[in-house]
């Protein structure tokens, strides 16, 4: 087991911007015009008794990934009462368990865990719940109801779905008809999640008599969406919709697109990177569907609410829910402005 100086204390003044796409807290307590005539007691976002927040996540080996450790940290730094206790990221299952149990003996008030592998991190995860501490499960879920207080995720087969459904729009809008050639970039086809997009996408496409025509897979990497695109527009001589998984992935995508002078069809991404959004400001991407970065600074929101015994502010049930997914925007060139302030660095 690691010892508490393995643990780094998240310090310094760092700004953010976070989307609740359930939102936690308000800004301003309500004033008795806005409440009908009754002022509540206290607003949440109001500071209250400290807490200590053990967070936990993989390694920022990719885009997404470093901005929800950041994101995390960030947000944490937004309130005086929490004392944030930031795990060394890892992809090594084991060192993350050893850092779970790490917070569990220096009896944090609630944990925030995004975790390498959801079957294995699911015992730690019980262990610390079973020893009232309050887990937050971000985006990998547990195997167990019992090793998580709340879930929060990102919607995968929604972002399926936005695809699917914006590109049912580019058909209809400019004439394609029945004769429309859909192509997938997907991620790495043995996840579930990349599954889940997969399906999310074909049922959209289903509902204007569309489906998908040629179908190719990365790993979520640079190189190999670069060698996957390359692959499709190879045998695949005239594209009308190209949907790609993940952003990241799509530097490398983009750069086949452009080695190979290819730009007639409509190019959708997913994640919502800021090369994406970048790029679809110039006008050489049509849309990206986003997968929430901001979910780990959800979850310190929630851990903060656990720990002070405090609902949402914003629902009537006076309890923080057990699960919440989060959703699957496009981002176009008429919302892009809004949402690139949450976009991530490939």
């Amino acid at each position: 087991m690691p010892q508490r100086s393995g643990l780094l204390r998240a310090t310094g003044a760092v700004a953010a911007v976070t989307l609740l796409a359930t939102a936690c807290t308000g800004n301003e307590p309500a004033t008795e015009e806005d409440t009908g005539g009754t002022q509540p007691v206290s607003s949440n976002d109001d500071p209250g008794q400290e807490v200590v927040i053990g967070f936990s996540g993989p390694e920022a080996d990719h885009g997404w990934l470093a901005a929800i450790n950041s994101a995390a940290v960030a947000e944490a730094e937004n309130y005086e009462d929490i004392d944030l206790r930031v795990a060394e990221g890892t992809n090594d299952p084991s060192m993350q368990i050893s850092h779970i149990e790490t917070f569990i003996n220096d009896d944090v008030d609630a944990i925030v865990l995004l975790p390498t592998d959801g079957a294995a991190l699911t015992k730690v995860a019980t262990q610390a719940m079973e020893a009232g501490i309050p887990v937050v499960n971000v985006d990998r879920e547990f195997s167990s109801e019992f090793a998580a207080r709340t879930t929060i995720l990102g919607d995968n087969y929604g972002m399926g779905v936005s695809a699917g459904t914006y590109a049912c729009d580019l058909v209809e809008e400019n004439d394609l008809g029945g004769d429309a050639v859909i192509t997938e970039i997907a991620g790495i086809d043995s996840l579930p999640l990349t599954q889940d997009r997969s399906d999310g996408f074909s049922d959209a496409l289903s509902e204007c008599d569309q489906d998908v025509d040629h179908r190719v897979a990365g790993e979520f990497t640079v190189e190999s969406g670069e060698q996957a695109a390359s692959n499709l527009l190879q045998a695949v001589p005239e594209i009308d919709i190209v949907w790609n998984h993940d952003d990241d992935q799509g530097v490398g995508v983009k750069a086949a697109f452009d080695n190979a002078n290819r730009d007639e069809f409509f190019f959708i991404g997913g994640a919502g990177s800021a090369n994406a959004m970048r790029w679809i400001q110039e006008g050489e991407m049509e849309a990206t569907v986003l997968y929430p970065p901001t979910q780990a600074a959800d979850g310190i929101r929630l851990a903060r609410l656990l720990a002070q015994e405090k609902g949402m502010s914003d629902l009537v049930q006076v309890e923080v829910p057990r699960r919440i997914v989060l959703n699957a925007p496009v981002v176009t060139e008429d919302n892009v402005e809004e949402y690139l302030p949450l976009a991530f660095e490939s």
